[in-house]
């Protein structure tokens, strides 16, 4: 464990990624920070927990530890929008998803520093990322890439009404063999769960760069609402009872998922 990422290893050809789970901001920057941006409220809450169950199949789990206001690891080194004519947050973000000012004055990051950013949190978390699935793909024909996502389910900022609770990401279908995403689909379809592939979310930077499926790097990104298993507002609390159902989903989801995989051959 350091201050940028945790990395649990495995050996099935699953990695799940969690590149959002950070609430960390370094001592040195906090000063220079809102109060509103020191709640860290952007934070895809809980989803170490959600997604736990998947180490007893031999997932490899990286989840950051820095925070997404310091730096955006799921998007792009040079800062290009992923969703071009949509309103997106940065590599370092200035604002919140409600459009709140996360430095003080004067306190934002210039062009160096973030670069410097870049150097320090970005490049080890994919670097990592990069290494765990050379390593799976050593040993398997094929390895799941799963990202791992969660967010408020009303931002008029980001997004009209109310989100799916279920968000699938591939890219249109370019970062994951067909049999993988219909598994994932046909679980979604029979969760209960409101859900849509590739909509708003058609995943972020990671899924799109290390998502190959002809080199054997299948990868989906999963986009849930945050009100299916915890309370939206501060302090942000996990609920049982919501969980339990989600983690079954999430569950039928990634069996299905790591069949396809491996039928694949």
């Amino acid at each position: 464990m350091n201050d940028i990422l945790t990395l649990e290893r495995g050996d099935a050809p699953l990695v799940i990624s969690i590149p959002h789970l950070g609430t960390h901001i370094p001592d040195a920057m906090r000063d220079r920070y809102t109060d509103v941006a020191l709640t860290v409220a952007d934070t895809d809450w809980h989803l170490d927990r959600l997604y736990a169950f998947a180490k007893q199949w031999g997932a490899t789990v990286i989840g950051a530890r820095v925070s997404r206001y310091v730096i955006d690891l799921n998007r792009p080194p040079n800062d290009e929008s992923l969703y071009p004519g949509q309103t997106t947050t940065s590599l370092c973000p200035a604002e919140t998803f409600r459009g709140e000012p996360l430095y003080r004055d004067g306190c934002a990051p210039d062009a160096a520093e973030r670069r410097q950013r870049v150097e320090r949190f970005w490049q080890p978390y994919h670097q990592t990322l990069d290494a765990e699935l050379k390593r799976l793909r050593g040993a398997h024909a094929n390895v799941l890439l799963w990202e791992a996502h969660s967010i408020a389910s009303v931002l008029p900022r980001l997004f009209e009404d109310k989100l799916p609770d279920l968000n699938i990401g591939t890219q249109d279908g370019r970062t994951a063999d067909a049999s993988i995403q219909a598994r994932v689909e046909s679980a979604a379809q029979a969760s209960g769960l409101t859900w849509v592939a590739n909509g708003r979310f058609k995943g972020g930077y990671i899924t799109r760069h290390f998502g190959a499926p002809k080199d054997g790097v299948h990868a989906v990104q999963l986009e849930m609402c945050q009100s299916a298993y915890m309370n939206e507002s501060a302090p942000f609390d996990f609920v049982d009872e919501r969980a339990v159902k989600v983690e079954a989903v999430l569950r039928d989801m990634l069996s299905g998922a790591l069949d396809a995989v491996k039928a694949i051959g």
